[in-house]
């Protein structure tokens, strides 16, 4: 791998995880990844965990984030860290999109 990695923007690259859930990674080291996620309104990311640590940040939209059972409201400028191996998921209320890092890189990500 190049010393660096430098992604542009553009509006193609996204994969569809679940109907009105789509990802993109953006960039990805040896340490972390980097993704956006399109988030539609009225869809659910269900419950679920992985080994990886993962930082958020809601960059437009409002979301209500369930990690370990606790239900925490989220809306633009909001952040968000996820220690690995911890259960969680996503009701989206209104079209969003967040910005999150994965650590270790996620190899199903890249």
């Amino acid at each position: 791998m190049e010393n660096y990695q430098v992604g542009k923007a553009s509006s193609s690259g996204y994969i569809e995880m679940l109907e009105g859930i789509e990802r993109k990674t953006l960039v990805y080291g040896n340490h972390t990844l980097m993704s956006e996620f399109k988030l539609g309104q009225g869809k659910t990311l269900p419950m679920h965990k992985h080994p990886h640590e993962q930082s958020g940040y809601l960059v437009s939209g409002h979301m209500i984030l369930i990690i370990n059972g606790e239900r925490q409201e989220m809306r633009p400028g909001d952040s968000w860290c996820i220690h690995g191996n911890i259960e969680h998921g996503a009701e989206i209320r209104e079209d969003s999109i967040a910005v999150e890092v994965f650590s270790p890189v996620r190899e199903d990500f890249k």
